[in-house]
């Protein structure tokens, strides 16, 4: 199982990135997938998931609205789009197997820096 991420970097407050994640190694549309972030001297925190059919993604209520997930079975990507980014988003970002910890698969992490 792998799971790689990338897109991440600096972003100014009220920008926007993109994330995306290739997922190898299981059978990727059969699986419900996350994105869980850790910011500097916090725990990891669950920010979004999305069924294997990629319906009726869920968010977190700290990025409801500003953030909106999204895969593609056929590429086996999922990814991550971040709209009016504040400095509180900044932290490294994961991808990961599974809708709730315990995950059973994650990433490498990219990072995320929201300043100005």
């Amino acid at each position: 199982v792998q799971l790689v991420e990338s897109g991440g970097g600096l972003a100014q407050p009220g920008g926007s990135l993109r994330l995306s994640c290739a997922a190898s190694g299981f059978t990727f549309s059969r699986s419900d997938m996350s994105w869980a972030r850790q910011a500097p001297g916090k725990g990891l925190e669950w920010v979004s998931g999305i069924f294997s059919t990629g319906i009726s993604p869920i968010y977190a209520d700290s990025v409801k609205g500003r953030f909106t997930i999204s895969r593609d079975n056929a590429k086996n990507m999922v990814y991550l789009l971040m709209n009016s980014l504040k400095p509180e988003d900044t932290a490294l970002y994961y991808c990961a197997r599974g809708l709730r910890p315990p995950y059973s698969a994650l990433g490498q992490g990219t990072e995320v820096t929201v300043s100005s």
